[in-house]
């Protein structure tokens, strides 16, 4: 097990990410130890409580912990206001406290949804984060960014709330799909290329191996995203400044990703973003045709998709 400690200054945090080797243990263990006697909800989507939902329930019901677990459809479209309603609902309902704790089980959208909610009921509680995906856990586990969606926009309503624990086990990535495995992808290659020269020669070294999914490989890639991550959050909780380099991608990702519906995977979107701005930047001047070749075949031997999407409404995309 390696555990990455986060700081944060300004609002006086400091939690564990812990990439380890069995999460289903490693979390009944820490809600034992530092919540006994809490009530515990469980808050997935719909694909990620067949997969580990039940499991984690009966396992800390077998410890005695009060434990709920509720769960809402899965993917983008629930990162929305409704949705944040009826799972606040869902808690009010089966008593939460201000001592419970939530448990984040699954990707980004589980992420983002449960910790705003986290942030929001009762002025704020505790929550754990568990990606279960590999953009989840390079990216969005760490640094208390949470939030929905509202109709002008992507993640425009939301709250900085720092989770009290982050619990990583790469070999929930076995059962992820290929499609979801290189959205994660394309996170890992935007923090290389954001924050580390030498990360980014790593990926390139070692490309077909990522691919494969080669376990201490992909471990390699988990911690050194994370740290890089945690670093960045340390120095700029509140995103006035450094931590918008990790926004690399992000401003033309998010417009490609609403102008598609949500049907583009958010690391699609944020893989087309960064060819579309580095595109930019080397019309510009300010990135070298070198350089943006290196990008452009380090995404190709990635297997991420590099061709641009058809933008049909241009004032949509602009907006």
């Amino acid at each position: 097990m390696k555990t990455i400690w986060v700081s944060t200054k300004r609002s006086e945090r400091t939690y564990p990410v812990e990439i380890v080797s069995e999460w289903f243990s490693r979390v009944s263990r820490i809600i034992s130890r530092d919540w006994k006697g809490s009530s515990v909800f469980i808050i997935t989507d719909t694909n990620v409580r067949k997969l580990y939902g039940q499991r984690l329930l009966c396992g800390l019901l077998l410890r005695g912990i009060d434990t709920w677990l509720i769960d809402f459809p899965s993917g983008e479209q629930s990162k929305n206001a409704d949705v944040v309603n009826i799972l606040h609902s869902a808690l009010l309902e089966r008593g939460v406290r201000r001592d419970s704790v939530i448990v984040a089980l699954g990707g980004g959208v589980v992420g983002d949804v449960a910790g705003y909610v986290a942030a929001t009921v009762l002025r704020g509680i505790t929550y754990i984060q568990v990606p279960t995906t590999l953009l989840a856990q390079v990216d969005s586990s760490v640094g208390g960014k949470v939030g929905i969606d509202h109709p002008l926009g992507k993640n425009l309503i939301g709250a900085f709330h720092q989770p009290s624990a982050v619990c990583i086990d790469p070999l929930l990535l076995r059962t992820l799909p290929e499609r979801e495995y290189k959205s994660g992808l394309a996170e890992v290659v935007k923090i290389a290329a954001a924050l580390d020269a030498s990360f980014f020669k790593f990926l390139e070294r070692n490309a077909a191996q990522i691919r494969k999914r080669n376990g201490r490989t992909l471990c390699n890639v988990i911690e050194r995203s994370v740290r890089l991550k945690a670093a960045v959050a340390e120095k700029d909780e509140f995103e006035t400044g450094l931590r918008k380099t990790l926004n690399l991608g992000h401003t033309l990702g998010h417009a490609f990703e609403a102008v598609s519906g949500y049907r583009l995977r958010h690391g699609e979107a944020v893989a087309a973003g960064l060819v579309a701005e580095s595109r930019i930047a080397r019309d510009m001047g300010l990135l070298s045709t070198k350089e943006f070749a290196r990008l452009l075949h380090l995404m190709h031997a990635l297997g991420l998709r590099m061709s641009l999407p058809r933008v049909k409404n241009k004032s949509e995309f602009l907006s």
